[in-house]
């Protein structure tokens, strides 16, 4: 099974920029990726403030398969 999200843009900070759902194929912007998350249509990910901006995670879990990179 593929994962769920995958990141295709990083600054040159590392910071993630823009994912892909692998499983309905759409593309969005961290902006909305953390809206997503917000309206619990990604359960696996949550959302954390890193230097001030609202950023999205994978959960904790034993799983690499949510794992976002």
């Amino acid at each position: 099974m593929p994962k769920r999200i995958s990141v295709t843009n990083q600054s040159k900070t590392g910071r993630n920029l823009n994912f892909h759902d692998n499983y309905t194929g759409s593309d969005m912007s961290r902006s909305q990726f953390v809206n997503e998350i917000r309206n619990g249509n990604y359960q696996n990910y949550s959302v954390k403030n890193i230097n001030g901006l609202a950023t999205p995670v994978s959960k904790p879990d034993n799983t690499k398969n949510n794992n976002l990179g």
